[in-house]
């Protein structure tokens, strides 16, 4: 049995800012060169690992122009909601989201939390379960959402995928994360990660294998992801796990995509930021217009009950859901 596995393809209708190219065309090229690799090495499942959208709400016209092209994706595409999928951090509202539409027809299989999905082709067995982001995922106490620790009798193996702050080495102080060390306990053979667009290096742990390939799509212009060549990774699975890296021929290097003389500017005015912000903080409170950063800091802030947090992001959902999205 094979399996295709790739994460964080963002699909959105502008391009970033720190891009030369044309984004919608670059991402095209690299889900049709995706499902050339699928037929050419007789994939079997798709597995993604969130993300699919960069917004919940996505426009129709965008949704619908990739929905096209997934669905001429021959063979089951599973996949589980990133934090951009969702309204407030929250699983629950897929419902409402271009995620949730795709799932209902038919276009993609959304894997929630709770689900346990068998893939099967001859002799071999899958079980297959996810953890969407939640708000919480990466809290101290909430190893759990990583860690499997239910596995049928009948499976050969079994993937966990996460849509988590999942690295394998610390981090900045500050951002929540989670190490591979904190969750090598599991029961998954295989675990899966998004959401860290870096990704890290495929780690195996007593035969456990932890793998992020990085985003498909590169929408910063920082040194790690001018470097970066984006990928895809293909599970093979026999008596044994072999697990094999693809680069994807359609992106481009990123000093042709990515603009280095952006960062360059980059530098003198995030001091002059800096400087600005510091000087705002120390009369009133900085007022964060970008939604995303809202959520975050509601997700992390300290010292605030969980239900307070819990009935923030609601409404922040709410708002969301009524276009008043901060954009």
């Amino acid at each position: 049995m094979k399996l295709l596995f790739f994460t964080d393809t963002h699909i959105r209708g502008n391009t970033p800012k720190n891009r030369k190219d044309i984004f919608v065309d670059t991402l095209e090229q690299k889900l049709i060169e995706i499902n050339e690799i699928i037929k050419k090495n007789k994939i079997d499942f798709v597995l993604h690992g969130g993300d699919l959208f960069d917004r919940p709400d996505v426009s129709i016209a965008v949704a619908s122009k990739f929905a096209m092209i997934l669905d001429k994706i021959q063979v089951p595409f599973y996949l589980i909601s990133g934090n951009h999928d969702i309204y407030g951090h929250n699983p629950d509202t897929v419902n409402r989201t271009m995620l949730g539409l795709l799932d209902a027809l038919g276009v993609v299989n959304l894997v929630k939390s709770g689900d346990k999905i068998f893939l099967q082709k001859d002799n071999i067995k899958i079980q297959l379960t996810g953890q969407p982001y939640v708000y919480d995922i990466d809290a101290l106490d909430k190893r759990d959402y990583y860690i499997l620790k239910d596995v049928d009798n009948d499976v050969n193996f079994s993937i966990h995928m996460v849509h988590g702050m999942l690295l394998d080495k610390p981090f900045i102080k500050g951002v929540p994360y989670t190490l591979i060390d904190d969750i090598k306990d599991t029961l998954a053979d295989i675990t899966l990660c998004g959401h860290y667009h870096s990704g890290f290096k495929t780690t195996k742990i007593d035969d456990k294998f932890f793998i992020n390939p990085g985003s498909l799509v590169r929408v910063t212009n920082s040194l790690r992801e001018i470097e970066r060549i984006p990928k895809v990774i293909i599970i093979e699975l026999e008596e044994d796990i072999k697990i094999r890296e693809i680069p994807l021929q359609s992106a481009s290097p990123g000093t042709d995509v990515l603009d280095r003389q952006e960062i360059e500017k980059n530098l003198f005015k995030n001091e002059r930021m800096a400087e600005f912000k510091q000087t705002i903080d120390a009369t009133l409170d900085f007022e964060k217009m970008d939604i995303n950063e809202v959520l975050i800091e509601v997700s992390t802030a300290e010292d605030v009950g969980e239900e307070i947090k819990v009935e923030a992001l609601r409404r922040i959902a709410l708002i969301q859901m009524k276009g008043l999205n901060g954009d």
